[in-house]
């Protein structure tokens, strides 16, 4: 986080605005699951195995789509094959894509796959960022900049650098931010409320191919 310019930063916290609003829109439409936060998922997982719950098969589905999602992320634009703006601009619109057929899904009936769909994004959104096939920070999850945040605080009262935690911060208020507005969205609109984060998504992927285009001139 501390590494990219401040337009890659005002990116990073959009983009963590856009999970907090599909994880809080998740956690309200499946009674308790994440579609972003899979640490809180694996928990669950382990104490569903351990109590015998019903509902460990959808808690094992979601991980698993998270996974395919960083999976499919990874591989586009593997290699140097795209730019880095026009590699984000592709998962953007995939994303995006997805995040619109997943409220219609819902609407028949069909809320795993919904569910599904929408954790296959953060999944994908989570190599936005990424650095010779390695993911440089979280964007659908805050331990790490949670963790940064009480590292810089503790070199800060050292007297070391003063402002290295607050670029996470901002990230995590980011996170938070959209995930309170998803959960107002949701108690209005329901799981279409998904549509928002889905036309962010599209308007992310338009303005960095914009700004491509613009920095070629």
């Amino acid at each position: 986080m501390t590494r990219l310019d401040r337009n890659a930063r005002l990116l990073a916290v959009g983009f963590a605005a856009m999970a907090g609003m599909v994880d809080a829109i998740g956690f309200l439409s499946s009674g308790g699951f994440f579609l972003s936060f899979m640490s809180g998922n694996s928990t669950r997982l382990s104490v569903g195995i351990a109590e015998g719950a019903p509902y460990v098969a959808v808690v094992a589905l979601l991980l698993i789509s998270f996974v395919m999602g960083v999976m499919g992320g990874s591989l586009i634009g593997r290699n140097g094959v795209l730019a880095a703006a026009r590699r984000q601009s592709l998962i953007l619109a995939i994303m995006s894509g997805l995040l619109f057929v997943a409220p219609m899904l819902a609407a028949h009936g069909q809320l795993l796959p919904c569910l599904c769909l929408a954790a296959f994004c953060m999944g994908a959104e989570n190599t936005l960022f990424e650095r010779d096939g390695a993911v440089s920070f979280g964007l659908t999850y805050m331990t790490g900049a949670l963790v940064k945040i009480g590292q810089g605080l503790a070199t800060l009262l050292s007297g070391g650098e003063r402002l290295v935690w607050v670029p996470y911060l901002i990230l995590w208020l980011g996170l938070v931010s959209g995930a309170a507005i998803g959960a107002t969205l949701f108690n209005a609109f329901g799981i279409a409320s998904l549509w928002l984060p889905a036309a962010l998504a599209a308007c992310f992927a338009m303005a960095l191919l914009l700004a491509e285009r613009v920095a070629r001139r």
